[in-house]
């Protein structure tokens, strides 16, 4: 059973035999093309790159959920919405008369081939850190070849970034993977420490120092004073002296930035690890909830003593038997 094309410009596709994945796809992208035509759907047509942002974004979060819960059936939907983001671009990006679908396969798939020498020609690469750092020396070629060729963005960039082995880290990313990114640059090139014992030091030294700001400032409250005031031990918002906030977050952001460093270090995903402790912390503080709202009680109406013990019976529920 053949239908005609949802759009002039895509041929026709077998509505009832979509055996290929080929197929498949071309169905998707037809389908696309239909809610952006004229007489589509008005959600769809009134979007713009701007506008659609915030949903890649969301979707790839929830891809990342679905993988961390193992939850097999949910990512396959959700992996589906996050490729709706790249169509709904494509279909714009056709529209404006920018590229097609088409060419961003075209683009990807040659990427994967000259990026893979090891694999589709004759560089020989039997680690992955070797196989970075073909990659890596791969992109460096690839940005001379756009400069020679003229390519005014790319000129402009690499002049702004000097070539730095930075260049290309993305600051609209999570501070927790670009920190990551970061630091995996500078690292391809020597500037690494010589073990996670180092790291370990360097935490202690940005913590010493973070404590002495703490100390030296007449404008931050001590933990004592805190709950004096009436709030939770690390609930509230100590007042902080405004010439000493700056600081306090320089020395903060430092203490993060060597936490995803001893990431790094032992092959973890700094986002993944906060990610499944926030979860944790959240199925646990839900625990002590429902043991409360049992005896007709809330969090703020028990002493930190007893929301303290309720956490570790909160932590002995999860412990296997």
């Amino acid at each position: 059973m053949r239908i005609r094309p949802l759009l002039p410009g895509y041929g026709s596709f077998t509505l009832m035999r979509v055996s290929t994945t080929g197929e498949r796809f071309e169905r998707a992208v037809q389908i696309m093309a239909r809610l952006r035509a004229p007489d589509g759907c008005p959600w769809d047509r009134e979007q713009t790159f701007d506008s659609i942002k915030p949903y890649t974004l969301e979707e790839t979060y929830e891809v990342l959920e679905a993988i961390d819960d193992r939850d097999w059936p949910e990512l396959t939907g959700e992996l589906g919405d996050l490729l709706l983001q790249v169509l709904f671009y494509s279909q714009m990006a056709r529209e404006a008369g920018h590229f097609s679908v088409d060419d961003v396969l075209d683009r990807l798939a040659s990427k994967l081939v000259d990026r893979h020498p090891h694999v589709f020609g004759d560089v020989k690469a039997d680690t992955p850190a070797e196989v970075l750092r073909n990659w890596e020396a791969l992109k460096s070629e690839e940005k001379k070849k756009r400069l020679v060729a003229g390519d005014k963005n790319a000129a402009d960039k690499a002049r702004a970034h000097a070539q730095s082995v930075l260049a290309g880290v993305s600051s609209k990313m999570p501070a927790l993977s670009e920190a990551y990114k970061l630091s995996s640059r500078a690292a391809h090139v020597g500037f690494d420490w010589a073990n996670v014992d180092g790291l370990f030091e360097k935490l202690a030294e940005e913590t010493t120092e973070l404590r002495e700001e703490l100390g030296a400032g007449p404008g931050v409250l001590s933990r004592e004073q805190d709950v004096i005031r009436g709030g939770i031990a690390g609930s509230g918002k100590p007042q902080v002296a405004p010439e000493l906030r700056e600081r306090l977050e320089d020395e903060v952001g430092d203490l993060f930035f060597v936490l995803v460093n001893i990431a790094r270090y032992l092959s973890l995903d700094p986002e993944s690890a906060l990610r499944k402790t926030n979860r944790k912390f959240k199925r646990r503080f839900q625990w002590m909830e429902e043991h409360l709202r049992a005896r007709g009680l809330a969090p703020q109406q028990v002493s930190m003593d007893e929301l303290e013990s309720l956490w570790q019976l909160a932590k002995q529920q999860e412990k296997p038997a």
